[in-house]
């Protein structure tokens, strides 16, 4: 079952007050000057990756198409905004049959990006699209940062698999958005139980110290969950003593027991010498799990030690030291007048300290080398190259207000393993760096 497919609410029954202000007086004065339906692209980019990184990954693209259809400002919402005196009494009329009806683009959940790209794309009346962009900046914002991290993580850890554990670390919703990204980033699995039910992402979970110090004794502790779960399971042994932890853990479940885990301590060194004692205690098959405040470099200094598989938490729910993606959403271009037909117009902010923007609706594509590999991110506002034409990375996201590329989540996460894949190897460094890819604006 694919639970995305389901229609499942959001964690409430409209979006439409995840808005700034500012949106909503912008509409009010649009109204009133006759230009609120005057046709509008906005493109959602960013300027610059987070210091160091090298790539960003798109995540969050099935929330926003969530969140757009679940956009409608019911009788209590335009209740509230009636009695704070936000808006009058005709912009308030408009809200009442608000629906988007523009189209959206973007590149696809999953893809990579770089400066300058055009993420996504807003085009209808500016009255619609102009309401949308907190809403579309915060998921992409938080999603993309968390599915940055996760990717790195991936890429440290190789083959062996990652849990997301970061509930704990994070508001309750954000929690779940977490999970999801990280899923989309190279993640396995996660402890979220809310996401497993949202997302259909595999679910994961044993105990916890307190299990341990429950019981009046370890060997106790360990009984009791084998007893419930099955020489399977995994037993926590850092409690106390880890080596008597080992020796009890096959004591009690056997040579089958599945798995260890190890959450405080100098994790190397611990694991080459559990590993060890397993193996003398006939455990040869029984896996080592580590947790503690992992993110991608100290995954990348376990990657000699025995550790089967990662637990991380708080490092990966805040985007390992970067929380936001820093993506804006800009006017990039407007009809000349207000009828239908009107051409569009290119528009940009000019700004000093670089936050001026390109103007005119942009196409993007990658152009490979002679091996296949990406060697430059090409954006353009003219026609497309003949030689790119199949290249084109944004797709259709929303036709005419409908959803139109809601799909899995395996397949975000499948289609992010095959882009970094066609990135250069200097993607996959940890160390500091720039976008592995420059930007040609053509």
């Amino acid at each position: 079952m694919n639970t995305a497919d389901l229609g499942l609410p959001v964690a409430v029954p409209s979006t439409a007050l995840f808005t700034d202000q500012y949106e909503l007086t912008m509409l009010q004065a649009a109204l009133r000057s006759g230009t609120a339906d005057r046709r509008s692209v906005f493109e959602v980019f960013t300027r610059r990756l987070p210091e160091g990184r090298r790539y960003g990954v798109v995540a969050g693209t099935g929330r926003v198409l969530d969140a757009v259809e679940n956009f409608r400002f019911d009788e209590t919402i335009l209740g509230f905004l009636r009695d704070r005196g936000i808006l009058d009494a005709r912009t308030l009329d408009w809200l009442a049959d608000c629906r988007f009806r523009g189209d959206i683009f973007g590149y696809p959940e999953g893809e990579v990006y770089f400066p300058g790209s055009p993420i996504m794309r807003v085009e209808g009346t500016f009255a619609e699209a102009v309401l949308l962009e907190t809403v579309i900046l915060s998921i992409l914002n938080h999603d993309s940062a968390v599915a940055a991290a996760a990717s790195r993580m991936a890429v440290a850890a190789g083959d062996r698999p990652l849990i997301e554990m970061g509930a704990r670390r994070t508001h309750e919703l954000a929690a779940v958005a977490a999970a999801r990204s990280a899923y989309v980033g190279g993640f396995h699995s996660t402890s979220d139980l809310a996401a497993g039910f949202r997302y259909n992402i595999p679910t994961v979970g044993t105990s916890a110290h307190s299990f341990t110090l429950l019981h009046d004794s370890e060997r106790d502790a360990f009984q009791a969950q084998v007893d419930s779960l099955g020489s399977g399971t995994t037993l926590l042994v850092d409690t106390y003593d880890v080596a008597e932890a080992v020796r009890t853990a096959v004591e009690v479940a056997g040579p089958g027991l599945g798995a260890v885990r190890i959450d405080s301590g100098d994790l190397l060194l611990l694991a080459h010498r559990v590993r060890q004692q397993l193996d003398e205690l006939g455990a040869r098959d029984t896996r080592i799990v580590v947790t503690s405040d992992l993110d991608e470099y100290a995954i990348a200094s376990l990657a000699a030690a025995p550790v089967d598989a990662y637990g991380v938490g708080t490092q990966l729910v805040t985007g390992s030291g970067h929380p936001t993606a820093s993506m804006v959403y800009k006017l990039v271009a407007r009809a000349e007048s207000d009828a239908p037909d009107a051409p569009l117009r290119p528009v940009a902010k000019k700004s000093m300290g670089g936050k001026a923007s390109l103007g005119g609706r942009k196409w993007a594509a990658r152009r490979l080398d002679e091996h296949g590999v990406a060697e430059t991110e090409v954006v353009g506002t003219g026609p497309v190259p003949p030689d790119l034409a199949d290249r084109l990375l944004p797709v259709p996201l929303v036709r005419g207000g409908e959803v139109v590329a809601r799909e899995p989540l395996d397949a975000a996460r499948e289609r992010h393993i095959a882009a970094r894949a066609g990135l250069p190897m200097s993607a996959m460094q940890l160390s500091r760096g720039e976008a592995v890819l420059p930007t040609e604006q053509v």
